[in-house]
């Protein structure tokens, strides 16, 4: 199992969701969403391989994958490296991936 490093971007994607989550919600459906993201987080860190490589090539990141938080609409975009796997962003799904990860 390899250790994963969020980055910068990831967190405050994942505080950003949690505050939105709380006020739209409560207290406990921003908690529900932070328990998927770490489940998503431990299966990543399991089974790397298992991401889709879907936006790696029209976004020309090497070893880019995703995987979707379960009951939420959001993704966990990542890259696996020999070390580490390194989180990249949390996204909507409705959102503008590829703007989102260009910047990357």
């Amino acid at each position: 199992m390899k250790p994963i490093q969020p980055r910068a971007a990831a967190e405050a994607d994942v505080d950003h969701a949690f505050e939105h989550h709380r006020m739209q919600g409560g207290h406990a459906l921003a908690e529900r969403f932070v328990d998927a993201y770490d489940a998503a987080l431990a299966h990543i860190a399991q089974h790397p391989g298992t991401g889709s490589p879907r936006h790696a090539r029209a976004l020309r990141i090497r070893n880019l994958r995703f995987w979707t938080l379960t009951r939420f609409p959001f993704s966990v975009f990542y890259v696996e490296h020999a070390d580490r796997i390194d989180v990249l962003r949390v996204l909507h799904q409705a959102s503008d991936i590829p703007h989102h990860l260009q910047s990357q």
